[in-house]
């Protein structure tokens, strides 16, 4: 119950007020503090001015384990019905894409939650209070907008259907249990989305949506007082329900023998998975069950990889728990590439598996496990932003200090707990086998009982809070102003120091090497190149340098990644290092290989993959070998099998190095010994290649309308492109980039997804984007979304008529001014990301620009009118020459969609 992703730190401002009446002031751990008002509604405050951002979560304690028979999907049904409104905020998509902000709502087993991440303002964060308040008991909850989310809902479900993995851990949820509604996946029984009816949807929400029932988060930069008061003016003035809540009394009865099932669908690749009953994120066993679950699932440390994998029987592994307020499941596997036999897989992962307790974890193993799991606690507290959304599933177990519990209980679990745990529960008589394709003496594992969450809080005491950071302003001029500029051999560094929390640094490097001419015929050589650094050097193994890396606890990629200021020096040295002395190892290299063509298979049936696919080839305009050439999915697979290990040494040693690059270092750091470290490892490294950039052109290409059929997949993919000659430094693409984010990029209230997702119920996802070069002219317009194969030809239809009535009668005064707060909200909360800085400065150095450029084409953006939007927007774009592509089930394409109401 403490692996989940989060970490923060306590502002160094203490506050203090009397509370408002009726609020009663609970428990504080390291910054957070737990209020309650009067109608039972729990609040928790986490104010830090590190960042100016605010994020406003709302977790209700509700999920699909709380749905009736005929009602499953209900949970997430209604997750998707709080978004259409309510009688105080009638177009809340619209608010969020006018105030930038980053929202969602998702649901799991035993909770929803709701959240919105915004620019740090008074007006943003009470409009948000107040609306989460209002929709909370006033939410339009009515048949007619039933009518139109359901078939969106749907389209969801639908591609789900599209994944193997997705519906094989379906199938293993409902084979392994028999009564508890963990066995039924969160989105629902197509029936049941399709025919749920109003009055039962109306009731869940007004049992379960009330403050009794709910938990508010507030985390970010703002006023504690102020924001207290707010608070209890809005969800205070909601009464304390009468009603009671519904006991839940299912207790799913001990499992009495091996089950097994298996998939037969359309697909690439042959999928094996074990699933094992095991106790409640509560029970004393479950934190020892994820250091099992560690040690099993890792890649590459793992012992699964280690018996599968590196043997050549399986192409990954994996391994998660599905755990929650009630017992739930393990579940293991393996992925194998098709052609080859599954079943000595199956056995050798059984073995495994079941032999666990009999080996239990080394020394070793304990230690790395606890390091990776401290890692990324660590590392997900220092971020505020993530914490509602975090805390959202210790909320749902009852006490959100749960977190912070099992953090501390880290370094007290021990190998033969571990060991003891896994005997418990990874035996035959718990096992069910799933298989994604083409005993008389029982052995049953008896699930105990949890603990009532006072008896898991037991002696828990909070830490003190010691971790602080500066109030960083992300404006242009300050970025440019803090930030140190030079060239280090062939290295133009950008140096940006800044207090952070948990000295957190973000680092962004670009190398660049070859020409068009000695490139040619190296794409695939070049790839593998890259992709077998990290596979073993000089000095480290594979595992070895997992484990360097994690110590040094660098998170991210060789040329982006996230470490401390303790350590980026020497983090900055092992990635010279791996840069400069990988040793391509045998084999890893036909590990690689076999991944690769694992991959490239997967893709070969996928709607999305083929549509998008057929787009890239047609645009194709270079010569086979050229590196800016689209490969065929045939010809990629010939060129991984005719891969040879000495060629990938080989383009190692004649391009690589830093002759010409760039590198942006931000965060909590000393640049002088930064800029030392650089110029040791990095300063004198060149590459024996020419260098010369390959800029990117379009060819004139007639209009193509393709169909491809997609046997036995419920989900289709649209997909269109325009090419346009632009460059973003060109006097209209201000205006375009406006006109693209009201027509599609925008989110749910853009002009694209406010039609075929809130009008017509088509789609689930879709969007539009626009391209523009930076050294060339090769710009493009794209168009984008997925929807069932029967709704194809009607989403077909649906985009052209919008892109028309954009193009006729233009955006509007309203429209324009809302999509510049989002946009400019939106790019100062990404100047406020660490890692967004670094890379952005990469790009700038490159471009021979500062962040004034950003300043630049933002004064721009606010400066439009209009008029200019609409002239722009018409001037570029031809709907007559979009070229479509439509990827479906032809069988299915046909077939009458289930009943909707009328279009809104």
């Amino acid at each position: 119950m403490f692996f989940c992703s989060m970490s923060f730190v306590v502002s160094s401002v203490a506050w203090a007020q009397a509370l408002p009446a009726g609020v009663v002031k609970g428990p504080a751990v390291e910054g957070i503090t737990e209020y309650k008002l009067a109608n039972g509604l729990k609040v928790l405050l986490f104010p830090d001015a590190s960042k100016p951002t605010v994020t406003v979560n709302v977790t209700y304690l509700v999920g699909s384990r709380h749905e009736n028979y005929g009602e499953t999907g209900m949970a997430h049904l209604l997750e998707h019905m709080l978004f259409k409104g309510s009688p105080k905020n009638r177009s809340i998509p619209k608010e969020f894409a006018d105030r930038g902000m980053d929202f969602n709502g998702t649901t799991s087993y035993d909770r929803t939650n709701y959240y919105e991440v915004f620019q740090s303002s008074k007006d943003n964060l009470k409009w948000a209070l107040d609306m989460e308040a209002d929709r909370m008991v006033h939410s339009f909850v009515d048949r007619k907008e039933l009518d139109s989310e359901m078939t969106v809902v749907r389209n969801e479900y639908e591609a789900g259907e599209n994944s193997p993995f997705g519906v094989l851990l379906k199938r293993m949820q409902s084979v392994a249990y028999d009564w508890h509604s963990y066995g039924r996946s969160t989105i629902g029984n197509r029936s049941d989305i399709e025919n749920v009816k109003i009055d039962n949807l109306k009731n869940f929400y007004r049992t379960y949506y009330q403050p009794d029932n709910a938990v508010l988060l507030v985390a970010g930069k703002f006023d504690p007082a102020q924001t207290l008061a707010w608070i209890n003016k809005s969800f205070g003035a909601i009464p304390k329900p009468k009603r009671s809540l519904p006991p839940f009394w299912t207790v799913e009865p001990t499992q009495d023998g091996e089950r097994s099932f298996t998939v037969r669908r359309k697909g690439d690749m042959q999928i094996v998975a074990l699933g094992y009953k095991i106790p409640s994120a509560l029970h004393a066993d479950s934190d020892a069950l994820s250091f099992m679950s560690e040690i099993l699932g890792d890649t590459p440390s793992g012992r699964l990889h280690k018996a599968l994998v590196e043997s050549g029987k399986a192409a990954q592994v994996f391994s998660f728990g599905e755990t929650g307020y009630a017992p739930g499941l393990q579940i293991i596997g393996a992925l194998v590439k098709t052609g080859q036999p599954i079943e000595p897989v199956r056995e050798a992962l059984t073995a495994a598996v079941e032999s666990f307790a009999a080996t239990p974890p080394t020394a070793e193993e304990m230690e790395r496990v606890r390091r990776n799991f401290a890692n990324g606690i660590e590392k997900s507290l220092n971020d505020p932003q993530r914490v509602g959304v975090a805390l959202s599933e210790e909320i749902a177990l009852g006490d959100w200090r749960l977190l912070f519990q099992g953090r501390d209980r880290l370094p007290t679990i021990t190998a033969e707990q571990v060991g003891a745990a896994a005997g418990r529960y990874l035996k035959r008589d718990n096992r069910t086998v799933g298989v994604f394709l083409p005993e008389d003496a029982p052995q049953r594992a008896e699930i105990g009982a949890a603990p009532s969450v006072a008896e898991a809080m037991q002696g828990f005491k909070a830490q003190a809070a010691t971790l602080s950071a500066e109030d960083f302003e992300p404006t242009q001029a300050n970025i440019n102003a803090r930030t140190t500029l030079k060239t280090i051999g062939g290295l133009k560094v950008a140096l940006l120091p800044k207090k952070n929390r948990g000295g957190s640094v973000s680092v962004d490097l670009q190398l660049h090497w070859g020409d068009e001419k000695n490139l040619f015929g190296k794409s695939v050589v070049a790839a593998a190149a890259n992709d077998m650094l990290m596979r073993g050097t000089s000095k480290y193994n594979r595992e070895q340098l997992a484990d360097a890396f994690s110590k040094l606890k660098i998170s991210g990629g060789l040329y982006h990644f996230d470490t401390t200021g303790e350590h980026l020096a020497e983090a900055l040295r092992l990635v010279g290092h791996v840069l400069k002395d990988a040793s391509f190892p045998g084999a890893e290299f036909e590990q690689m290989r076999q991944q690769w063509l694992v991959g490239v298979e997967a893709g070969r049936n996928e709607p999305q993959s083929l549509a998008m696919q057929a787009v890239a080839e047609y645009f194709d305009h270079y010569p086979k070998g050229d590196m800016r050439a689209v490969m065929t999915v045939d010809e990629q697979l010939a060129a991984v099998k005719a891969l040879k290990l000495e060629d990938v040494k080989a383009y190692h040693r004649d391009f690589y190095g830093a002759s010409k690059g760039e590198l942006a270092i931000v965060g909590d750091f000393d640049p002088a010994a930064a800029g030392k470290v650089v110029e040791e490892t990095l300063g004198n490294w060149r590459s024996p290649a020419h260098y010369a950039r390959l800029d990117r052109s379009n060819a004139d290409k007639a209009v193509l309308r393709k169909a491809i059929n997609t046997p036995d997949k419920e989900n289709g993919f649209y997909t269109a492109r325009l090419n346009l000659d632009l460059q973003s430094t060109d006097a209209d693409y201000p205006a375009l980039m406006l006109a693209n984010y009201i027509f599609g990029e925008g989110g749910l209230k853009s002009r694209l997804m406010d039609r075929i997702r809130q009008k017509d119920g088509l789609s689930y996802g879709g969007g539009s984007g626009l391209d523009a070069g930076d050294t060339d002219r090769a710009g493009s317009f794209a168009i984008y979304a997925i929807a069932a194969p029967q709704n194809l030809a009607r989403l077909d239809a649906a985009v052209r008529e919008e892109l028309a009535r954009a193009l006729k009668d233009g955006f509007s005064a309203a429209e324009v001014a809302g999509a510049k707060s989002g946009m400019l909200q939106q790019r100062v909360q990404n100047r406020s990301k660490d890692g967004v800085l670094a890379a952005g400065w990469s790009k700038n150095l490159y471009l021979g620009r500062s962040y004034s450029f950003s300043q630049q084409l933002e004064d721009k953006l606010k400066a439009l009118t209009p008029e200019q939007v609409n002239a722009a927007f018409r001037k570029a774009i031809d709907g007559g020459r979009l070229s479509v592509v439509l990827a479906g089930d032809e069988s299915k394409a046909g077939a009458a969609p289930a009943a909707k109401s009328a279009p809104k």
